[in-house]
């Protein structure tokens, strides 16, 4: 059976027609909990636990064979991205038809029971009634660009928040040195409590404020220094895997990178409608009573990718003339500015999934 059956066409039959069995995967930290469930009956036929390991991983799929007779099977792995990372990548290496189960549609059970066994079936069965389904996303450069941007913004948050304790010491600083500070600008502020010397201050108050002072001043600095290295960190990787899409107006690296994570891969989103989905751009209709028809924009979806797609149009409708003229021509036609946006996100969205499948991405 290929194994990319799972990135065409075939996205459209319900998975019980493409297979035999579809083994269910419940992952933990420190083990997996597999179950083989019959494609026709949807009954179970067997569960079993193994540990979290790759020689664990390797154990799960030799008895995976020996449940299911030929290759025509699935797995439905939960939290592929997470736990599930290092089974998914070893079935993935051996070629097996790997699928990311991600929310269950229904409850664990009517009367509350449940376990890790339950669970995978469950999995299993959900995946089985399903007529579309992700494929888990790309590791390799794709996954280090995620790693990089999760540091950066771990990074930025608690440069955020040093920034606020710098800014509070010096409003509660004794009065001297709080006339010395209130007038700097953020930067100057940082380079001048970085300068200051505690062991100067006779006042115990005035050298321990001192203190607090340069303590947090080093620490902004440095985190400014570690988000820059990893933005730079990331600008070689988007240029490899996508050199095209920093050409695009507005698109900066940081975007590029989160637009790249959430895609992922050619193929994971069936059409460009699903990655309207995925980036929360597609229009749901909200028309009620004597309201006239209109439409607004879905809250669901990767809230990442439809941020950078948002940080995209403000940028286009500031120094973008084609841009601008659709917001002018759809303000014309009675849309309000807010309303122009939306349908400019869901434009965008679908220029961005056609330029970004037209292209052959590098393992």
């Amino acid at each position: 059976m290929e194994r990319n059956r799972n990135e065409g066409m075939e996205k459209m039959a319900i998975l019980a027609e493409l297979v035999d069995h579809v083994i269910g995967v419940d992952p933990d930290r420190d083990r997996v909990t597999a179950a083989v469930v019959c494609a026709k009956t949807q009954g179970e036929l067997a569960s079993k636990t193994f540990p979290a390991t790759r020689r664990g991983y390797g154990q799960t799929l030799r008895w995976a064979q020996t449940q299911t007779v030929d290759d025509r099977r699935a797995w439905a792995i939960e939290s592929t991205g997470s736990y599930g990372a290092g089974l998914a990548i070893v079935l993935a290496e051996k070629g097996e038809f790997v699928i990311e189960f991600d929310h269950p549609g229904t409850l664990a059970s009517k009367d509350g029971a449940k376990s890790d066994s339950l669970d995978a079936v469950r999995a299993a069965r959900e995946t089985l009634g399903r007529k579309t389904w992700a494929t888990p996303r790309a590791r390799g450069l794709r996954e280090g660009l995620r790693t990089l941007v999760v540091a950066r913004d771990s990074a930025k948050l608690a440069r955020v928040a040093a920034i606020n304790v710098l800014k509070a010491f010096v409003v509660t600083a004794p009065v001297e040195l709080r006339e010395e500070l209130r007038g700097l600008t953020r930067g100057q502020l940082v380079d001048r409590c970085m300068r200051l010397r505690p062991d100067t201050a006779v006042d115990p108050e005035h050298a321990a404020t001192k203190l607090s002072l340069r303590s947090t001043a080093s620490r902004v600095k440095q985190l400014t220094i570690e988000c820059r290295e990893l933005e730079d960190a990331m600008v070689p990787i988007v240029r490899e895997m996508f050199p095209a899409l920093l050409t695009e107006p507005g698109v900066g690296t940081l975007v590029a990178a989160q637009i790249l994570i959430s895609w992922s891969h050619p193929g994971r989103c069936r059409d460009e409608s699903a990655f309207a989905r995925l980036a929360g751009v597609a229009p749901l209709e909200a028309t009620s009573g004597q309201t006239q028809t209109r439409h607004r924009l879905s809250r669901g979806g990767d809230r990442q990718l439809n941020r950078a797609l948002h940080t995209v149009i403000l940028a286009r409708a500031k120094g973008h003339a084609p841009t601008q003229a659709y917001l002018v021509r759809r303000v014309s036609e009675g849309k309000t500015k807010r309303e122009a946006m939306r349908c400019l996100k869901r434009y965008y969205a679908r220029h961005l999934f056609r330029l970004l499948e037209s292209t052959t991405m590098p393992t």
